[in-house]
């Protein structure tokens, strides 16, 4: 499904970066509705801009995906940002990935594909949802990481 308005794409774009900021705000992290909801939406405008600047000034050679880069490189450091080291752990890389992927999606439909967008949302929402799901059940039969276990060399060895 191709979006050509873009007043249309920056609707869809709220909207669907909207629902994975949902998914971090209930689980009360750092970047959450808001944060996600305007990646996605700046993602989209810079696609939007761009596209209608190149149109409107007759620039048919130019490469869209420079932009697309731009985008990649600022949010990346966005998500940098997100991410903690202290004591031995590091916390926040599952938000700094949703961050990018929000972005990611704010592309897809900024270039118009909104089966692209919707994909990613939703197979967002099962790795957030889902696979915490799934991990969760792991931990219950394994309670140590096999890593943190002193005896695996010790059954090796025996």
């Amino acid at each position: 499904m191709v979006l050509e308005d873009p007043i249309l794409k920056l609707i869809a774009s709220t909207l669907l970066g909207a629902v994975i900021g949902w998914e971090r705000f209930v689980d009360h992290k750092p970047a959450g509705l808001r944060t996600h909801t305007l990646v996605c939406l700046g993602s989209t405008a810079f696609m939007v801009a761009a596209e209608r600047f190149l149109s409107a000034g007759g620039y048919a050679n130019v490469d869209p995906t420079r932009v697309m880069q731009g985008v990649i490189t600022g949010v990346g450091f966005l998500g940098a940002g997100s991410i903690i080291q202290a004591g031995g752990s590091v916390r926040g890389l599952t938000t700094a990935a949703t961050v990018w992927l929000v972005a990611a999606i704010g592309v897809a439909v900024g270039a118009g594909d909104m089966g692209i967008a919707l994909s990613l949302t939703g197979m967002a929402i099962v790795v957030l949802r889902g696979f915490r799901w799934i991990e969760e059940a792991w931990r219950r039969h394994h309670p140590r990481p096999p890593h943190d276990r002193t005896d695996v060399e010790n059954e090796d060895s025996a």
